[in-house]
């Protein structure tokens, strides 16, 4: 009793044993169960109230002489309380605690990071937050000026629009080529990120590709508005800069070509390729030759390179030593770049460094120019929580498909490649995946080389009917003719027009006219894709046949048919690829 008065018992901290009998609703001493106190001799005394002040925080209290301690039968006082800190024991009739499962050393080392930056940010609330509006200080941000669709949205796919420009505002880039350059779109990605974040697509755009760019709102320095007229067959990069256009132009032109509205525009300069790179430690990069261009200043040997700073510049610059030295090859260089700077920007070397993150912040924030959807911190931290939830071998790199210009001698720009350009726009609006489509693409090549294989029947045994379907007039007859005289198919008929054209000729038949479908189509070179197996049809006598519709790719009768894939047929890599630059 004499230890316990003094203050510390068994751990036991004096002031936590006075506690509240709850038959009576006064406080009472309750010693340790271990040694309880004996009743004191004489006649039973009802308790008294508390002094004032003495409670559960009360300390340096001992017992009143006399005082009943006994709780009311039937009815049981709370235990007293373990000090804080004090090891805790099982409760009599209780199972002790499960032991604790050890995490892994990888969780562990993110747990610690992550508890030393949320000590940081607690114990310097103030400091953080003064932090955090320099950062928002730091971002420069100008109108979209209505050219975008207001911005991404968490349950959409998104369409962020990347620009790099060739101004060479900043220290020591003045050096590099036009130094009086109003900031051209040098450099610019449409990157379509997948509603459900599983994939992405980077498409390129090049600089020196022919466009329309339309007629355009634009914001000026002093907040007044101004309608920049637009222009007919000019370089694509004109769309930013050129008469003063602002990135909502590039936005519009963008629109125009590919018919997908961006959701917001991220400008980068030269300062922005240097200092991103330098904040994250360098990055990666492979050549498959000896590099030295005194234009943009990069020299390389053959191999893999971790770059940074000025030579990172100069190699996402250099186009004059590598491929056919023109702009479509330096688009493979800075392809390369980009998946190894995002491979860099996901790694744990990266993400689990507080150093390394407050250069990035400082870096981006400086460094980049956004559009007014984007001109906090905040909207900048959700849309990379949304971009990083992208594996990155998922992440598609692709080109707008181009041929050289016709109307062009000396071959100097490019135009649209009208016959594999919009199957490619449409697939990214259709938010599909060119890594899916590969993926499908083999899959229907599988099943394709699966219709063409079995068991064929004798000619004499097809059995068909001949539509004409956007072919040239006369080509079912023609097609009857020949293949009645020629190729032994007696059982054939002209069946007219079809009721609608077709763009590639296709072969209907039951399951049970495989075998015949394969014969005719041997005959007629249709590959599997031109054929569809569905319900079984009459032919004018009643009896059931084949249906064969001539599309607008017939060539004439004899002539063998090539049909190809609807999926769009382009050049692409992923970020999770590294292929060095040759």
């Amino acid at each position: 009793m004499d230890a316990q008065g003094r203050g510390r018992a068994d751990d036991i901290d004096p002031a936590d044993q006075w506690v509240i009998n709850p038959n009576t609703g006064e406080y009472e001493l309750r010693l340790a169960p271990s040694a309880p106190q004996p009743a004191v001799p004489g006649p039973r005394r009802a308790a008294r109230p508390a002094p004032a002040g003495v409670g559960a925080g009360a300390r340096g209290r001992t017992a009143a002489p006399g005082r009943d301690t006994e709780a009311v039968p039937g009815r049981e006082v709370p235990p007293q309380r373990r000090r804080r800190g004090a090891p805790e024991e099982p409760l009599p009739g209780r199972r002790g605690r499960r032991p604790v499962q050890k995490k892994s050393k990888a969780k562990k080392a993110l747990l610690w990071t992550g508890g030393i930056m949320a000590f940081v940010l607690v114990g310097t609330a103030g400091a953080a937050y003064l932090y955090l509006e320099h950062l928002n200080g730091n971002i420069q941000s100008v109108s979209d000026d209505g050219a975008s669709t207001g911005g991404f949205s968490k349950d959409k796919a998104i369409n962020l629009l990347l620009i790099g420009t060739d101004k060479r505002t900043g220290s020591g880039n003045k050096g590099y080529g036009d130094s009086g350059s109003v900031g051209h779109a040098d450099t610019t990605i449409l990157l379509h990120v997948s509603k459900d974040r599983t994939n992405a697509t980077a498409l390129s755009i090049p600089r020196d590709l022919i466009v329309n760019v339309p007629d355009c709102e634009t914001t000026q320095e002093d907040g007044s508005k101004k309608v920049i007229g637009g222009t007919e067959n000019v370089r694509f990069n004109t769309s930013l800069g050129q008469d003063d256009r602002t990135p909502s132009c590039t936005m519009r032109t963008v629109t125009e070509l590919t018919g997908i509205t961006p959701d917001n525009f991220i400008v980068a300069d030269f300062n922005a390729v240097k200092t991103l790179t330098s904040a994250v430690g360098g990055v990666e990069v492979c050549l498959a030759k000896d590099i030295d261009d005194p234009d943009s200043h990069l020299k390389l040997s053959k191999g893999t390179h971790n770059i940074e700073g000025e030579q990172a510049l100069a190699f996402v610059r250099t186009r004059h030593s590598v491929g056919f030295g023109g702009d479509l090859s330096r688009i493979q260089i800075q392809q390369q770049f980009l998946s190894s700077l995002m491979r860099k920007l996901k790694s744990n070397d990266t993400l689990t460094s507080p150093t390394k993150m407050i250069k990035l912040a400082e870096a981006g924030t400086k460094a980049l120019t956004v559009d007014s959807q984007l001109d906090s911190i905040g909207k900048l931290k959700d849309l990379g929580l949304e971009l990083g939830k992208l594996d990155t071998k998922n992440l598609s790199f692709t080109t707008v498909p181009v041929l050289d210009n016709p109307a062009e001698k000396v071959k100097a720009t490019v135009v649209v490649n009208e016959a594999k350009a919009p199957a490619l726009f449409e697939t990214i609006k259709d938010d599909v995946s060119l890594t899916a489509v590969k993926a499908q693409k083999k899959k229907e090549k599988a099943a394709i080389a699966a219709r063409l294989k079995g068991t064929k029947s004798d000619a004499s045994e097809v059995r068909v009917r001949i539509l004409n379907g956007g072919a040239a007039a006369g080509s079912a007859q023609e097609t009857l003719a020949w293949l009645q005289n020629d190729e032994g198919v007696t059982k054939s008929e002209n069946a007219g027009n079809a009721e609608a054209a077709l763009s590639k000729t296709r072969l209907e038949y039951a399951p049970d006219q495989a075998d015949q479908a394969r014969r005719l189509a041997a005959i007629l070179g249709l590959s599997g894709s031109a054929m569809k197996a569905g319900e079984s049809v009459t032919n004018s006598q009643g009896l059931p046949t084949m249906t064969l519709t001539l599309g607008k790719d017939f060539k004439g009768a004899g002539v063998k048919l090539n049909a190809t894939s609807d999926a769009p047929d382009v050049d692409k890599s992923t970020a999770d690829e590294v292929k060095c630059a040759s």
